[in-house]
């Protein structure tokens, strides 16, 4: 998710050296495993404010020396389109310039990054201390109505594809709606899953509505992943975080559920209040269209924006919630079937207080050995387990 309109202004400036909580044991072990995080929103920034991400930089959360202090190896790269993207016609446009945008940063170091289109490429392609830059679409939209679309973006480096967002689409409900467009799939949306089986590319739950979540899965040939999904059981109907149902479901078909860090999803009352924000959101967007219909003037989004944000003050998350996120999904799925999709650059810095940048996965590390996991269990939690449902979703490609 990327809360476009906090930007990156509002993020929260953090020092490269992770917190104290951190022990060297912990470090060690985060340098030493493969963390793969599935969802960093910094396309969507550079899009906004260019930054050679190969130097530190205090308004990212994600940069190069961030992420080797961390330990992070594989960042995917949220390719986030907004619905009123979708309604205007500029997602295609604005997919294609973040994708143009991760490629310029490898172009211009390949020492430092490489974009990563195969699991089994990892190990090649990490040697050097690169940090590797796959590629996951956040909605649909951008496959506009044409089937053909999964193909171009696949061959554009695509490798996962979140159905839908914060609205109903071409493809599936979203969770944040109140009334579903679909109650599961569109007839497009089931070709796009099964085109999605065919090329290999990870089909992604995280987001959609209950019933267009439970459709893709059923429908998949191989297996799915929720790239940032926290569990509803701690906030309840909050749509928008994964049920139990769904989740035994994803962990069924050997898929993962990737645990984000975002006080959004973490914090009840903060997840009530961003399901509220999207609902009105888009009250607001279908006032301005009829009010444009009507020949009226259209009502200011900054103004919109602005009082909403005063009246709803920011909360805050810390680092033993996401541990309970982490360990309820272990228990309620079993080890092999929960990772990490942080959301960093996409939440305007809300974040959990000592996961506050991508040099922070130390202190992830340690709370979890505090917490009595083995090193091997902590190993599939930061990527192990990823990375062996995407070889699985590769090897079912054709098939």
């Amino acid at each position: 998710m990327r809360l476009t309109l906090l930007a990156a202004a509002c993020l929260l400036s953090a020092p490269i050296v992770a917190h104290a909580q951190a022990t060297d044991a912990a470090r060690r072990l985060a340098q030493d495993a493969i963390i793969v995080d599935t969802h960093i929103d910094a396309p969507g920034v550079l899009t906004d404010k260019w930054a050679d991400l190969a130097g530190e930089h205090k308004d990212r959360e994600f940069d190069y020396p961030k992420a080797r202090a961390g330990g992070l190896d594989v960042a995917f790269m949220s390719i986030y389109t907004s619905p009123r993207q979708d309604a205007d016609g500029s997602a295609w446009q604005a997919a294609n310039a973040m994708i143009d945008g991760v490629e310029a940063l490898v172009q211009r170091h390949p020492d430092k990054f490489a974009v990563l289109t195969s699991p089994s490429d990892a190990a090649r392609l990490l040697e050097g201390g690169r940090v590797l830059l796959p590629l996951g679409m956040e909605n649909g939209a951008p496959l506009q109505d044409k089937l053909e679309n999964v193909r171009f973006f696949f061959d554009r480096g695509v490798r996962y594809i979140t159905l839908a967002h914060s609205a109903a689409n071409r493809l599936a409900d979203s969770s944040y709606a109140a009334e579903k467009k679909w109650n599961g799939l569109s007839p497009f949306g089931r070709q796009v899953v099964a085109e999605m089986n065919r090329l290999g590319i990870m089909v992604d739950v995280s987001h959609l509505g209950d019933a267009s979540a439970l459709e893709a899965i059923r429908l998949s040939k191989v297996p799915v992943i929720a790239s940032h999904s926290a569990f509803r059981h701690f906030t309840p109907g909050f749509e928008r975080n994964i049920s139990d149902e769904i989740a035994k479901a994803v962990a069924a078909r050997g898929g993962v559920v990737q645990v984000p860090f975002g006080t959004a999803f973490i914090n009840p009352d903060s997840a009530a209040d961003l399901q509220a924000q999207f609902r009105a959101r888009v009250a607001f967007d279908q006032r301005n269209i009829e009010l444009k219909a009507q020949g009226k003037p259209q009502e200011d989004r900054t103004a919109f924006e602005k009082a909403w944000e005063e009246a709803h003050p920011v909360r805050s998350s810390t680092l033993a919630q996401v541990l309970d996120q982490i360990d309820y999904g272990v228990k309620l799925l079993g080890v092999d079937h929960v990772g990490i999709g942080s959301d960093f650059d996409g939440v305007g810095g809300e974040l959990a207080n000592e996961l506050k940048t991508v040099a922070d996965f130390p202190n992830l590390v340690a709370g979890l050995q505090a917490r009595g996991y083995s090193d091997a269990d902590i190993r599939k939690i930061l990527g192990g387990n990823l990375l062996r449902a995407w070889a699985a979703i590769e090897a079912g490609a054709g098939k």
